[in-house]
């Protein structure tokens, strides 16, 4: 069950490139008995369980009904684990989804949250066939910590509504500031009956989670409130009242209008969508990697995404990326193969036919303090308070990329994080690389004792970051016309400006009179010192 042999990344890690052949090809050629299928089935069953109730409690919260919930989980999730590139990947809709879901309906409707999803799909398996996958996991921690606990804030304060039974005649804003405002200005429709609903959820699922972990915490708390509320006819809202009763089959699939007018429109969207769905899927097969000891493939895992989002909204689904808590829950409940995913989506499928009725009694109070879990649990408080201590640059990263993503947008916030984490690294980079007199010269070199010889070793990383700085001090080196030696057998690296800045260092000793020696020069340095020229410039370069 090791994958490691098989699926380490190509370009990014020097290893041989992975062919794009779904994971589930690789567990069915190592041997699939009985005993594995039963395995599957189990795990299947078990993620079902926790998928049912959170499906729809995502879809309702990202403004759309609960049955897109059931579909997305069924067709996307079916997609996900049948041509994706994980072992364990559990797929389906995501709370992380929720922000970006409710504002583009908002703005397009569900018809435009449809073609965003397929047109996100499209793009997902253009990055997969491109082999970006490797590249988009290069996120830094503090970005991915920030947009969590920032989706986390919104998640829990987008449930307020239904948990306090608010009543927003106006409709609910979706900006945070004003949406607090509005729910604070309407704290005097707030319902006794829906507050002790969402209350008793949460603190089943509390109790439950703590007192017996292996029970299925969210399905059991959901369907005894759901009891209690249509046993003694609470007055509470619930998914049949504002929704109506559920469907008990997939709806026929249709493609949505693909006029240039409603794509254009889609489109910014869709990259949202892709952005987001690209890390959340690559962060949950990185989970299950580390718990399973296994490798995902990246580049196949954004193909069967892309895949899964275009079935999905085929059917009238949301879009579907990997999720990090029903991932989990499959590789601890002994899954063996991407059957379990398959299986699962079986089940809701199953489930859906037989139990839409009453799925319809579920209280929204109920759902909402469900979410209230999750989004809690998104909200990174540990690791949050770790990072800001960390260092100054990876807690401006953190603080940058969480209140963009609360108080801004979502795909803002992440690629701000990003190119802001990026040149933090580069200063961190640039610090390292120095400029020191003396070297260790050659026994053999005469002119080891040549007083008129400057000697000096560079270290770290010549790049364009740290061009700046070291420039600054080759330049006072250049205005004496003396031989120049420089020692760079302990430069890891050096891009095509620092070889430009050697260049011209070499260029103004000429000038004046003196030249300059390039020494314990590896292969792939000296290879780039002579592509500007170096070695016609008169130049010696000689190899370590």
């Amino acid at each position: 069950m090791n994958d490691t042999t098989q699926t380490g990344e190509s370009h990014a890690s020097g290893m041989p490139r992975v062919p794009l052949r779904p994971k589930i090809f690789t567990a069915l050629a190592e041997g699939y008995d009985a005993k594995a299928l039963r395995a599957d089935l189990v795990a299947g069953l078990t993620v079902a369980i926790v998928a049912l109730p959170l499906s729809m409690a995502i879809a309702i919260a990202s403004g759309v009904g609960p049955e897109r919930g059931l579909v997305t989980s069924i067709v996307g999730g079916a997609l996900v684990s049948a041509f994706g590139g994980s072992r364990f990947q559990i797929g389906g809709p995501a709370g992380a989804f929720i922000v970006l879901v409710a504002a583009c309906v908002m703005q397009s409707g569900v018809e435009g949250l449809i073609l965003a999803t397929m047109l996100s799909g499209m793009l997902m398996m253009v990055f997969g066939f491109l082999r970006l996958g490797s590249y988009i996991r290069f996120m830094p921690y503090p970005v991915t910590v920030g947009f969590t606990t920032g989706i986390g804030v919104i998640i829990l304060a987008s449930q307020f509504k239904d948990m306090f039974g608010l009543s927003l005649p106006g409709g609910e804003p979706g900006p945070i500031l004003p949406k607090v405002a509005a729910l604070w200005d309407a704290r005097g429709t707030a319902s006794p009956m829906a507050i002790g609903v969402a209350v008793a959820t949460m603190a089943m699922i509390v109790a439950l989670k703590r007192f017996a972990p292996r029970l299925p915490a969210l399905l059991i708390a959901v369907a005894v409130v759901t009891l209690i509320t249509a046993l003694a006819g609470l007055p509470v809202e619930t998914i049949a009242s504002k929704f109506g009763e559920l469907p008990r089959f997939l709806p026929a699939p249709a493609l949505p209008d693909m006029s240039w007018d409603k794509v254009s429109a889609a489109l910014p969207w869709a990259l949202s969508f892709t952005l987001l769905g690209a890390i959340e899927s690559l962060l949950s097969a990185m989970v299950a990697d580390g718990m399973s000891g296994g490798q995902h493939r990246s580049d196949m895992e954004l193909i069967g995404q892309g895949i899964a989002n275009i079935g999905s909204a085929l059917f009238g689904g949301i879009c579907v990326t990997g999720t990090i808590a029903r991932t989990a829950t499959n590789v601890r409940s002994g899954a063996r193969s991407p059957i379990s995913g398959i299986a699962h989506s079986a089940i809701l499928l199953a489930t859906m036919m037989v139990a839409a009725p009453l799925a319809g009694s579920i209280p929204l109070a109920a759902l909402a303090g469900l979410l209230g879990i999750v989004a809690w649990n998104m909200i990174e408080r540990h690791e949050f308070a770790a990072l800001t201590r960390a260092s100054r640059g990876d807690a401006m990263v953190l603080w940058v990329t969480f209140l963009v993503v609360t108080f801004r947008d979502l795909a803002e916030g992440i690629v701000l994080g990003f190119a802001l984490g990026g040149l933090v690294f580069i200063r961190h980079m640039a610090e390292l690389a120095q400029l020191r007199e003396g070297s260790a010269p050659a026994a053999d070199n005469p002119e080891a004792q040549d007083p008129d010889v400057l000697r000096y070793r560079l270290h770290g990383m010549v790049f364009f970051g740290s061009v700046a700085r070291l420039g600054t001090i080759l330049a006072r080196i250049a205005r004496w016309p003396r031989m120049v030696e420089i020692d760079v057998g302990e430069v890891s690296f050096i891009d095509s400006t620092g070889a430009k800045m050697i260049a011209t260092l070499a260029q103004q000793l000429q000038r004046r009179g003196g030249a300059l020696k390039i020494v314990n020069a590896r292969p792939e340095i000296a290879q780039a010192l002579t592509a500007f020229g170096l070695d016609q410039a008169g130049v010696e370069v000689s190899l370590k």
